[in-house]
């Protein structure tokens, strides 16, 4: 066996990220500000999370008033916060019942723990299984690297937990294929983010419902990355009207708060009894007020008009560029203000050379470009993030000419 060979190095920050060469200090609107005073156009938006831009005002309000009040005080107390706001949600979606969490993949996890409850709790404990589809993503736990199988982020890792049964993204036959005795529900991102920004049908979602009923399975939704307005829609499954029975939501709640939800019906959250789930910081009073902040904002029907009308402006301005660059982009993938472009270049190399440019943007698996900009974006900053990519990608036409 050969001895360990310690790196020479280590920082003192685990080195799980190869970040990229910039400090930022300060964020406003659409913009953030490196350590040198430089101006970023920011079509990152924290992977989605600064769905109001940074240091949004009535956010800022909200935070730093209940920061001189109370931050938290533990679950074994009530919260009028906490429980205005699962209210909220609740009215706003198709859940019942709705728990805190600090994060999306915490919330997923708990997603999971109904699924498995629920035919517990109707005395069909076998059923345990989850159908998942290539391409997903739902947070770096064993459980969720389990379920979407990606080789980079299960190696070494081993033995995976065990529950999940992946089958291909759209492809109804293998769905039905991979469902036995011990399958408890089908579990679908509506929109795949770092899957490729690849778009569910309205007839596979439905197809998706029509089998979930026909085999008494659960329907568990991923909104994590594309709810809370990010479609056009508040959530994405409302494009096809199918509702699920479970849903994860976080990124845009908080704002960059750290905070997260499971949704459910009452009838498949009917297992999850006192003592049966907790959380030390989960819906705290912080991360509560400034959720109630934030759907004050997204929830308004001027809000998703705008992101329903700035996502098409920059669809139209995607497959412009593809028409001009069409040796570099090759496809336009999603929706609202949750789109990208395929591209033939190294997508690193590109986000390289567009952060040179002063604008940030973000990829996905399967070579694509993607943007993710707050949800407050702008025709004309959406033009001066196009202007950008235009001349950065004819630098990589002109090579290949």
């Amino acid at each position: 066996m050969a001895d360990n060979i310690l790196p020479d190095n280590m920082p003192a920050l685990l080195p799980t990220y190869a970040r990229q060469d910039v400090y930022f200090e300060r964020g406003e609107g659409c913009y953030l500000f490196d350590d040198q005073g430089q101006k970023y156009l920011d079509f990152v938006a924290g992977i989605a999370v600064c769905a109001l831009g940074h240091a949004h005002p009535t956010v800022v309000q909200a935070l730093t008033a209940q920061a001189g009040k109370l931050w938290i005080m533990s679950n074994y107390y009530k919260s009028h916060s906490a429980e205005r706001l699962a209210q909220r949600l609740a009215d706003v979606s198709f859940a019942d019942t709705v728990f805190f969490q600090n994060s999306g993949v915490e919330a997923w996890e708990l997603g999971c723990k109904i699924v498995r409850k629920y035919f517990s709790s109707i005395g069909q404990p076998q059923r345990y299984r989850i159908i998942t589809f290539q391409g997903c993503f739902h947070g770096r736990t064993l459980a969720a690297i389990a379920a979407a199988k990606t080789e980079k982020m299960v190696k070494g890792f081993g033995p995976m937990t065990d529950g999940f049964d992946q089958v291909a993204w759209g492809n109804l036959n293998e769905l039905r294929a991979a469902i036995t005795p011990e399958t408890a529900a089908i579990h679908i991102e509506p929109v795949q983010g770092e899957g490729g920004l690849r778009v569910a049908s309205h007839d596979f979602m439905h197809a998706i419902k029509k089998v979930a009923d026909e085999f008494g399975l659960l329907l568990f939704f991923d909104e994590i990355q594309c709810g809370l307005g990010r479609t056009g829609k508040l959530w994405a499954y409302e494009w096809s009207g199918i509702t699920p029975d479970v849903m994860c939501i976080a990124k845009a709640l908080g704002n960059g708060f750290p905070i997260g939800a499971c949704l459910a019906t009452a009838k498949a959250a009917q297992g999850m009894t006192a003592g049966t789930h907790g959380t030390t910081y989960g819906g705290n009073p912080l991360g509560t007020e400034v959720a109630h902040a934030v759907l004050d904002a997204i929830t308004t029907q001027e809000m998703l008009a705008h992101v329903g009308d700035v996502g098409n402006y920059l669809q139209q301005k995607f497959k412009q560029l593809m028409h001009d660059f069409p040796g570099v982009f090759i496809e336009h993938r999603g929706v609202g203000l949750m789109q990208g472009l395929k591209t033939t270049v190294p997508v690193a190399e590109l986000i390289d050379a567009l952060r040179a440019e002063k604008l940030l943007v973000a990829s996905t698996s399967d070579h694509v470009l993607r943007v993710l900009p707050p949800l407050i974006v702008t025709r004309a900053q959406i033009d001066e993030a196009v202007g950008i990519i235009a001349r950065v990608a004819a630098r990589y036409a002109q090579k290949a000419a």
